[in-house]
């Protein structure tokens, strides 16, 4: 009974420390786990976000930064774009190219669903799905 408990609860811990990547369809595309770890649909890690904001690949090669006002910027410290507080995504003149909302539904700039990343910050969710491809 003993084991029962322990494996269940492991499963449940493991459930909790990430927040899963859907597509517009709410296929599995990935996961995101509290420490940063960003995942694919089969659980390999893909990259990192760490806690200053450092955004790495697989290989642990920083790609790019968050910033604590929500600019994200590419490996050479050059902005490719924002994250405003209200979730609007722009790019780096500015221009909206989606919305991240606060029940985790991203959007495209017509307000089209392109997936859904309940749980999940918003600059982190704005990395996945608008600015840097991870695989």
């Amino acid at each position: 009974m003993k084991k029962i408990l322990f494996f269940c609860s492991l499963l449940f811990g493991l459930s909790v420390g990430a927040q899963t990547i859907e597509s517009g369809s709410h296929s599995t595309t990935g996961y995101i786990k509290i420490d940063g770890t960003i995942e694919n649909s089969s659980h390999s890690t893909v990259g990192y976000i760490k806690n200053d904001g450092t955004i790495e690949n697989k290989s642990r090669s920083t790609i790019g930064y968050i910033k604590s006002d929500g600019t994200i910027e590419n490996k050479s410290h050059s902005t490719v774009g924002y994250v405003k507080k209200d979730g609007t995504v722009e790019n780096s003149s500015h221009s909206t190219i989606g919305y991240i909302k606060d029940d985790g539904t991203v959007e495209n700039s017509s307000h089209g669903t392109i997936g859904y990343a309940k749980g999940v910050k918003k600059e982190w969710a704005a990395v996945v799905y608008f600015f840097f491809k991870l695989d």
